[in-house]
């Protein structure tokens, strides 16, 4: 029960009101979410965030970050400058209003900014309340006007030993003052904001991290073409570019998001880049300040703009940046929502339109229905839009919420991407009927990949499987002892399933030459029975549904014949493997077998049996051979060459490519995702111009005595 005493002792002076920017410093989490590196990082966006909205007005050209060596960061811009003569409901300067009162600044009005980026008016003054110390100049007037801030309050530092936080500071008392100094040319405009993180607030430990600046600097300058972002770092920090004296990076694109599109896009390309612009209008009723200050509820009627790039690739990740007013938001929003949803309603009209090219029947439309998922695989893009005082969720502006923007934007998708799809002729009409076939050929996988799921469930439910016929499987259900050798042709699978122990040891055979799947879609590889067999046997799926845990085997082995045939036959193998099952090869998981060239039958003398010896190689034959002669061990002189796995006994299969005691297998890696990619598609993809120039120029070193190893 409580007492008394502990009643009468809590009264209304325990109440701490917190005003203006007090607030602020009390729960800085609640403006810029952490006080972490994230938090820090957050204030230097809003500064950042401000000079851009000039750009976006066509008011600035260039806009410069430093990181200086005192721990301090500054930003400039050639911008309109901020406003220095007096508003006249506070009597402060712009620049005090700005730095000083939460929710104030020229975005609410709409009349100084059509869209922008900082939307609440607490960007500024938040920063200021967070910084041991802020200093801003003006360029506007012909004059350069300063102020500077300690905690957010206005004041003069005296700077005698130096510039920083520590310089003993003087609040202003009877009334602050905005210094002018200096002339300059009216023309000359801009604003210039150096402030130092308040270790209050921020712990050592946080930093600004330059890679994260740079990627931001990068992406604005793509999102605003035309923009000069140049970065500069004093600091000199280990790890960083920077680490052994100053670096300066400079930004600038001309192509908007076209260009960030292509920039972002790691995999080949499948279609171009397409650019789909539109806009929409909507009206919402807002608080409107009149003249006398009241806020009034009024209807106003707001325009979106939008701006979209993508390309489909020949990968199946999916990387797609959406901003507002160049304002990332990371986890979407409204216009995202839109983007998917007017995506996937326009490839499903396409793909009802040309449902007799992809041959999808009537029956199959039901079941075969496209998904999001099929619609994003290998997608690239990057979904802008443009409007007046968005709405946001918090501060941090990571989601959008202004629910008529959703309508707009899959309108725009619908009406500009559906003229591409419907197309009757040229390039745009190739592209998407490949882009269409890839999509279809994606539902199909994914299909596929349940039904697996479905077939692997039921075999562990009922003991009982469907996997074809030709594989010879293994006892064990081990999947780390386990091992499956593709062979290839049914000659040599009835020498290994003698040669192999079916305890662990699976064996599946293959019809020669499969299909080469670095030019085929992913429908006719879906369609091809032995690409199929191979994806039904390992267990895991293929391309995005591919699961590595459900794989059936620890081991894959290619096991091919040691010559011409047989070196293509394992190519268009690892062509398979690496385009739909790459996490196998990422994990070391697939091996291609070693059979030997040759059979050395070494005479025996003294009592002693035939001994045999195996040779891998032309040279290690004449190796071995001199060697035996400068012994004076006697061998036969028919010595055996095997052309394919077929001609060996069980045995000698057995004891030089199947016995892991003895046998030698060559791990299949992937070092550099990109650069094998790049291998792959000379190698084996479409275009013929480049895989001929590889050929004619490495003809030179081409030895005629390997031609049938």
């Amino acid at each position: 029960m409580t007492t008394t005493s502990a009643q009468s002792g809590y009264t209304a002076r325990h109440l701490s009101v917190l005003e203006g920017l007090e607030a602020v410093r009390k729960r800085p989490g609640m403006y810029v979410g952490t006080t972490d590196s994230r938090g820090l990082m957050h204030c230097l966006w809003e500064i950042i965030d401000n000079a851009v909205d000039e750009a976006l007005g066509g008011y600035c050209s260039s806009i410069e970050v430093v990181l200086h060596a005192d721990s301090s960061v500054e930003v400039r811009d050639d911008g309109r400058g901020i406003p220095v003569d007096i508003e006249p409901r506070t009597g402060l300067t712009g620049v005090e209003v700005v730095f000083t009162k939460l929710h104030a600044g020229g975005k609410f009005g709409g009349g100084s900014y059509a869209a922008s980026g900082g939307l609440h008016g607490v960007g500024a003054s938040v920063v200021n309340a967070l910084s041991a110390r802020l200093d801003v100049e003006v360029d506007r007037g012909g004059r350069t006007h300063s102020m500077s801030f300690r905690r957010g309050e206005p004041g003069v530092f005296d700077d005698g030993a130096g510039i920083g936080p520590q310089s003993p500071f003087e609040p202003f008392v009877s009334g602050s003052q905005l210094v002018a100094s200096g002339r300059l040319a009216k023309t000359v405009t801009g604003t210039r904001v150096r402030y130092w993180a308040d270790r209050q607030i921020f712990p050592a430990s946080a930093v600004f991290a330059y890679d994260e600046l740079v990627t931001r600097a990068r992406q604005t300058s793509f999102l605003v073409p035309g923009l000069k972002i140049v970065v500069r770092d004093e600091r000199r920090v280990p790890g960083t570019p920077g680490a052994d004296g100053p670096t300066t990076e400079t930004f600038c694109h001309e192509g908007g998001v076209v260009d960030f599109v292509e920039h972002l896009a790691a995999d080949p390309a499948a279609t171009d880049t397409w650019h789909l612009v539109g806009e929409g209008t909507f009206t919402e009723t807002v608080p409107v300040l009149d003249e006398r200050g009241h806020m009034s509820p009024q209807e106003v009627s707001r325009t979106c703009q939008v701006d979209v790039a993508l390309r489909w690739g020949t990968g199946y990740d999916t990387d797609v940046r959406s901003f507002v007013n160049v304002i990332a938001t990371p986890k979407g929003g409204t216009h995202l929502a839109g983007f998917e949803a007017g995506l996937l309603r326009t490839l499903r009209k396409a793909v009802d339109a040309n449902a007799r090219r992809l041959k999808i029947s009537a029956k199959d439309a039901a079941t075969e229905r496209i998904e999001k998922e099929d619609v994003l695989a290998g997608l690239t893009a990057v979904v802008t839009v443009r409007l007046a005082e968005p709405q946001f969720e918090g501060q941090t502006k990571e989601v959008l919420g202004t629910a008529p923007v959703r309508a707009i934007v899959a309108k725009v998708l619908d009406t500009r991407l559906g003229a591409i799809l419907e197309q009757s002729r040229g390039r745009e009409k190739v592209q998407a009927g490949l882009l269409l076939d890839k999509v279809v050929g994606e539902m199909r996988s994914r299909l596929s990949a349940r039904k697996q799921k479905e077939i692997s469930r039921r075999k562990n439910a009922l003991e009982s499987s469907s996997l074809p016929a030709k594989l010879a499987d293994c006892r064990i259900d081990d999947v780390e002892r386990s091992e499956l050798f593709i062979v290839e042709g049914d000659s040599a699978l009835g020498t290994a399933k003698l040669a192999r122990s079916s305890d662990y040891q699976a064996l599946l055979p293959i019809r020669g030459k499969i299909l080469n799947v670095q030019k085929a879609s992913v429908t006719d590889m879906l369609k091809n029975a032995e690409c199929a067999a191979i994806i039904q046997v390992v267990g895991a799926g293929s391309g995005r549904t591919f699961e590595l845990p459900a794989a059936r085997y620890g081991k894959i082995v290619l096991m091919t014949d040691a010559d011409v045939d047989g070196a293509h036959i394992r190519t268009l193998l690892l062509t398979l493997f690496f385009r739909y099952m790459r996490p196998l090869v990422e994990d070391g998981r697939v091996y291609a077998a070693v059979p030997p060239l040759h059979r050395i039958e070494l005479l025996g003398s003294g009592g002693r049996g035939r001994e045999y010896v195996y040779t891998y190689s032309e040279a290690e034959l004449t190796a071995t051979l001199k060697k035996f002669d400068k012994a004076g061990r006697r061998y036969s002189g028919d010595i055996q060459r095997y052309k394919g796995l077929g001609e060996m006994d069980a045995d000698q299969l057995a004891e030089t490519t199947m016995d892991p005691r003895h046998r030698t297998l060559r791990r299949v890696t992937v070092e550099g995702a990109a650069r094998a990619e790049q291998v792959f598609e000379l190698l084996m993809g479409s275009d013929v111009a480049p895989r001929k120039d590889f050929i004619v120029a490495g003809a030179r070193t081409l030895d005629r005595r390997r031609i049938d190893a």
